[in-house]
């Protein structure tokens, strides 16, 4: 019977704008303060700085990567890229989960060579370094607002950031700690905590991104309940071959066939077309906005049970 195809924007200009602008400031933010905890670091002896400097440093590629996918995202299908390019926002999830993975072992390991042979800071500008990472990593992830929780391309970001104000707080309590104490131990030891915390905190979205590489329905979606939807409409019998999968890290597609009663259309005044619009309505409200629906006939009688 009848296919219909439905196209929208999930995001309206004003989000993408607020997007680009969160990581372009962020990248020049984490730039600057990279450089500086990276000085400090090796010029006062604070291996957890550094550690934290390369978590930094992860964090800048990461944005990049992921601004620049954002920007391809955006563009429009073209030549063989029949999709678009939203795929890049997922492979970019991949690869920001794997840097946040590897800087969280090579600051591991660091630290445990540290730990057999420590070696002196000097806390006090340690200490700034540090209280300058927690305020610029919280204020690059305020830039993105609310709306990143369902991109997982801008989470990965915010992510990246988050985590690395929390390993910021751990180099100034350490640096504090040990100024007061001469403790220079402790320095190792809570780099170990931090390169642990941030493979960790990629452990997650390692999982996601692959799954949304291997065109896994978004986990913001519940398979169940979109199946239930659709059945629900009126003279909808049964749903086949249902797919849902990401086209990008912020925008879903989803095709389905719905076996219909043709008698009940021809019992009332509605049109199968309008069954469609009225699905693809539904499924806009679940976060579904790009549909391909298609209409089946079923060999059962209007108001027969399913």
């Amino acid at each position: 019977m009848s296919q219909h195809h439905h196209h929208d924007h999930d995001h309206s200009h004003h989000d993408h704008s607020q997007a680009g602008r969160a990581f372009r400031w962020s990248i020049v933010l984490n730039s600057g303060l990279t450089a500086l905890q990276l000085v400090i670091g090796f010029g006062f002896g604070s291996l957890a700085l550094i550690g934290d400097a390369v978590h930094n440093l992860g964090d800048v590629i990461g944005l990049v990567l992921g601004w620049g996918a954002e920007r391809l995202s955006l563009k429009p299908p073209r030549g063989r890229f029949t999709y678009g390019y939203g795929r890049s926002t997922q492979i970019v999830s991949l690869i920001n989960a794997l840097l946040i993975c590897s800087a969280g072992t090579v600051v591991v390991v660091e630290a445990i060579q540290r730990l057999v042979h420590p070696v002196p800071l000097i806390a006090g500008p340690v200490a700034w370094a540090a209280a300058a990472g927690i305020v610029i990593n919280l204020l690059s992830a305020r830039l993105f607002g609310h709306n990143h929780h369902h991109d997982l391309n801008q989470r990965a970001a915010v992510l990246h950031l988050l985590t690395d104000a929390a390993v910021s707080v751990a180099v100034l309590v350490s640096a504090l700690v040990v100024g007061l104490t001469g403790w220079f131990w402790l320095d190792a030891i809570t780099a170990i905590g931090v390169g642990a915390a941030v493979i960790w905190s990629a452990v997650d979205l390692l999982r996601e991104a692959i799954a949304l590489n291997l065109d896994a329905t978004p986990r913001h979606i519940n398979l169940a309940e979109v199946k239930q939807l659709l059945t629900a409409l009126p003279g909808v019998e049964s749903v086949e071959a249902l797919h849902i999968w990401g086209l990008s890290t912020s925008r879903t597609a989803l095709t389905a066939h719905l076996v219909v009663d043709v008698s009940c259309f021809e019992s009332s005044a509605q049109h199968p077309q309008q069954l469609i619009q009225q699905a693809q309505s539904a499924l806009a409200g679940v976060g579904i906005r790009k549909s391909t629906l298609q209409l089946e006939t079923s060999h059962h009688h209007c108001g027969e049970s399913r």
